[in-house]
């Protein structure tokens, strides 16, 4: 497909800082036109009306009225990320435009996150960590004398 009937896609940036990752990016081009907000900014009469879509990445673009009022076609905000706490899924609705977020994108860093700090927290791993340090008698806000060795072997081996 020649780039001009690819679908337009507005994104912040390639690369850099706030940008789509270059290789998301190398995938994004097979299918889409991307198009900078650079590029956006600098012809917006001529290439609003070839954008049909926002791929929002780390909360970028910011998806307010003033650019949903630029873009005539636009049908969808893809967002890649967690949650769409920072978008006004109500705003964005009253112009027609759908959103779509990538579920479970992240659901296994997070299930393990949550495991880890739920081993941590039943199995007293900062405070047993204190125990490796008895010159000092105060470490992460846990005073030393708080706690009982004892009991702690019992929480971690069951016995």
């Amino acid at each position: 497909m020649a780039e001009e009937e690819l679908l337009g896609v507005l994104i912040l940036d390639i690369g850099g800082t706030h940008g789509v990752l270059e290789n998301l990016a190398t995938l994004l081009k097979k299918h889409f036109r991307l198009i900078t907000m650079k590029e956006f900014l600098e012809n917006k009469k001529e290439i609003s009306k070839k954008i049909q879509s926002i791929f929002v990445f780390e909360c970028r673009p910011t998806i307010d009225r003033e650019l949903l009022e630029s873009l005539p076609n636009l049908k969808v905000i893809g967002n890649c990320g967690v949650g769409v706490d920072h978008l006004d899924l109500k705003m964005i609705s009253n112009f027609g435009v759908k959103v779509t977020n990538t579920p479970h994108a992240v659901a296994d860093p997070t299930a393990d996150m949550g495991m880890a700090l739920m081993l941590a927290s039943a199995r007293r791993l900062v405070e047993g960590n204190v125990l490796n340090f008895p010159d000092l008698s105060y470490f992460f806000g846990i005073s030393h004398f708080y706690y009982d060795t004892g009991d702690l072997s019992k929480s971690t081996y069951g016995i």
